[in-house]
């Protein structure tokens, strides 16, 4: 038997993907924000601004598809990777949020604001790698 082989993606719909993977990204971190700010967090909270989240939404989604190629690209097991990897870039990803509820970072801090920038992490990462797997197969 023959095991089956990853098709190798066109340029067009890997662009097509990560752009998807943004767009919806994004969507989810305004509809966080407009949450978390409609039950209490502070309207003067910088990082749940648009201003803010949208563009460091899509830079990590763009990371987050350059490390998936990559992975993908030179592991001989990538889907084993990324079951790590993932998860572990989303943790660590959350320290500097977590930093904020011990420093005056960054004013009109709360607890609720933290928790509403860490769901954001979450979401990005739970909307962009499904896109990814798509957009991206792995062999298993």
């Amino acid at each position: 038997m023959s095991a089956k082989a990853v098709t190798r993606p066109t340029v067009l719909w890997i662009a097509g993907g990560v752009a998807v993977a943004a767009v919806a990204a994004v969507a989810a971190n305004a509809l966080i924000s407009l949450l978390a700010q409609a039950v209490g967090a502070s309207d003067q909270f910088q990082p749940l601004q648009p201003s803010a989240y949208v563009f460091l939404t899509v830079v990590g989604v763009l990371a987050g598809a350059a490390g998936w190629a990559a992975v993908r690209r030179w592991s001989r097991r990538p889907a084993a990777v990324l079951r790590t990897l993932v998860p572990v870039v989303v943790a660590v990803s959350l320290l500097p949020d977590l930093a904020l509820l011990f420093t005056d970072a960054q004013p009109n801090t709360s607890v609720l604001a933290v928790i509403a920038l860490m769901l954001m992490h979450v979401a990005t990462a739970a909307v962009a790698v499904p896109i990814f797997a798509r957009v991206l197969p792995l062999d298993s």
